[in-house]
């Protein structure tokens, strides 16, 4: 009896390979192209060819990377479009990471088993204080 493979389990689709080229400035960012290929690695002309923009900020906590989709026909096409849409990755990122700071700065502190005996002075409880 054969055993259907389980989607937790890290298995490589032969129908869905592409094969990867980097391009780098070497100072803002690289653009990666991926070219579909078939099982045997002959090119798949009947997918198209993908180009994918990658730099990064620096913040805080170090290097943040960013990566976003180009549309382009062509990788000349792709180094042009590159400057405006990392502008756009790196403006939605700060946004992201602003929302999640002010989501982790209002998050309310419950004491551990709920609000337990809080006496007529409320010295009475039974918890911890512990973050969500």
């Amino acid at each position: 009896m054969a055993t259907r493979p389980s989607a937790n389990e890290p298995n490589i689709d032969p129908a869905s390979l592409y094969l990867e080229e980097v391009f780098t400035d070497r100072r803002v960012g690289s653009i990666r192209r991926l070219t579909p290929v078939k099982g045997d690695g002959a090119p798949d002309p009947s997918r198209t060819v993908v180009y994918v923009g990658e730099t990064q900020v620096m913040s805080t906590l170090g290097a943040l990377p960013i990566v976003f989709e180009i549309e382009a026909k062509s990788l000349a096409e792709a180094a042009v479009q590159f400057g405006p849409l990392a502008k756009d990755a790196i403006e939605k990122t700060v946004r992201e990471l602003q929302e999640m700071r002010r989501q982790a700065a209002s998050s309310i502190v419950v004491p551990q088993g709920g609000m337990g005996d809080l006496g007529p002075l409320g010295g009475g409880g039974r918890g911890k204080i512990q973050l969500p």
